[in-house]
């Protein structure tokens, strides 16, 4: 099947190439034409773990192309994804813009019969606005669809390839038949093709990310309750993960979300209830959680030493808001170095992917290193921000010997407790007993 995607980012990019892995000719449409230029020349934008190997095979057996030119895109294609940006906007709500001024271009330019896909996360509506948008600048017939991306970065390729659960929100019967065939490949083991109106299919999206970004906030307000009264998280979570009601995932505590999915979808739901004139008292204590969250790191610093930070120097593991991605998106990372700098204190950073987009965004603010052991001469203490595998084992020896002082910070809960005890650490984590 001909198959167009509007918008190289994160999400389009993903979805252009393992949508050509199964056989489908893709071509993929940007207005960037320095970054077209590029992806034609087979340098991937992005970071994630298995897309390369895929990306380039596609491109050499030719199933996978770019353009700037977006007729050129979609004037053979039987299916049009729109992967575009819905950054939030001043008040919460997603901006459209991009989406809707996508899908007025397209309805220009087509000349039969065409499925719209919306795969950018949107508001409920979306669909109908984009079929008002298009029906103003076309008598041709066309169909709107959903098709809501459940995308974990660090493992897209993996969860593109091997879905849950495919979620299609369409009414239009040939829309149906043209996304049942094209997404079978991907659930021949029996997976669910879920199909649904439009707006339920806008919904679930939300719905999903707001939920597991709960399950996030919860059990950090368990931690910091656990830090009160002396339990474990640890065991908390190991105690409820095992019910199945509850389930296993989403229950590690830490230093708050970030990315470029929980911020903006939470705020965005919770943004068209309150249009809807709906008081959604969850989300708005989720995301008051994890904005107190991401600080809670620093607070614990300041405490040891007095609040008096000034002329500190800290090493700092981890960047990215996750491990396995290059993604900085509200990273928790950016709000501790600002939180750190603004007291006076001094970083040397170390990621294995991150630090170019820490480094566009912040300059020489910090200082950068290219193996997380040159992090460690002089500084003050370690504070672990991201939970990159290659931090979980390190050369403790080393760190006794390069950090000023036995100090470590660590937001993700890396280390066991009795070790760091044999060790003669102070060890400060999240809703553990603090080791001195």
């Amino acid at each position: 099947m001909k198959i167009a995607v509007v918008g190289t980012g994160y999400v389009g990019l993903v979805t252009g190439t393992c949508l050509a892995e199964t056989g489908n000719e893709v071509i993929c449409v940007d207005i960037n034409k320095e970054k077209v230029e590029k992806m034609r020349a087979g340098e991937l934008p992005i970071y994630e773990p298995g897309l390369e190997q895929l990306f380039h095979r596609n491109i050499k057996q030719d199933r996978l192309h770019f353009t700037a030119n977006l007729a050129e895109a979609i004037e053979e294609a039987k299916i049009i994804f729109l992967a575009l940006p819905t950054p939030p906007g001043g008040d919460g709500a997603a901006d459209l813009s991009y989406v809707l001024g996508a899908a007025a271009d397209i309805a220009k330019i087509i000349k039969e019969y065409k499925v719209i896909v919306t795969k950018s996360t949107v508001p409920v509506g979306t669909a109908d606005k984009v079929r008002a948008v298009m029906a103003k600048e076309t008598s041709i017939e066309f169909a709107v669809v959903s098709n809501p991306e459940f995308l974990r970065e660090g493992v897209a390729v993996e969860d593109f390839m091997k879905p849950d659960r495919v979620v299609v929100g369409t009414t239009d019967e040939r829309a149906r038949k043209l996304m049942s065939e094209l997404y079978g490949p991907y659930v021949r083991q029996g997976n669910p093709v879920i199909f649904m109106d439009e707006r339920s299919s806008e919904l679930t999206k939300y719905a999903a990310n707001s939920f597991l970004a709960t399950k996030i906030s919860f059990m950090n307000e368990i931690a910091n309750m656990c830090e009160l009264v002396g339990a474990d998280v640890d065991m908390v979570r190991r105690g409820i993960g095992a019910d199945a009601r509850i389930g296993k995932r989403f229950l590690f505590a830490g230093i708050g979300y970030g990315g470029s999915c929980f911020p903006k979808d939470v705020q965005a739901l919770a943004k068209s209830a309150e249009q809807n004139e709906y008081d959604f008292k969850i989300l708005n204590a989720v995301m008051d959680v994890n904005e107190i969250q991401k600080k809670v790191l620093v607070q614990k610093v300041k405490k040891y030493f007095n609040n008096d930070l000034n002329g500190k120097h800290f090493a700092l593991w981890g960047l990215a808001f996750k491990p396995e991605t290059d993604d900085i998106r509200e990273a928790p990372a950016l709000y501790i170095i600002d939180e750190l700098l603004q007291a006076g204190a001094t970083i040397t950073a170390h990621d294995p992917e991150a630090m170019p987009n820490i480094k566009a965004l912040l300059g020489d603010k910090i200082k950068y290193v290219e193996s997380a052991y040159e992090a460690l001469p002089k500084a003050d203490a370690l504070l672990i921000v991201t939970e990159w595998s290659v931090f979980r084992n390190p050369d403790f020896d080393r760190l006794t010997r390069d950090l000023k002082s036995k100090v470590i910070f660590d937001g993700r809960n890396l280390y066991d407790l009795d070790k760091m005890i044999d060790l003669g650490f102070y060890y400060n984590s999240i809703g553990r007993k603090i080791v001195m």
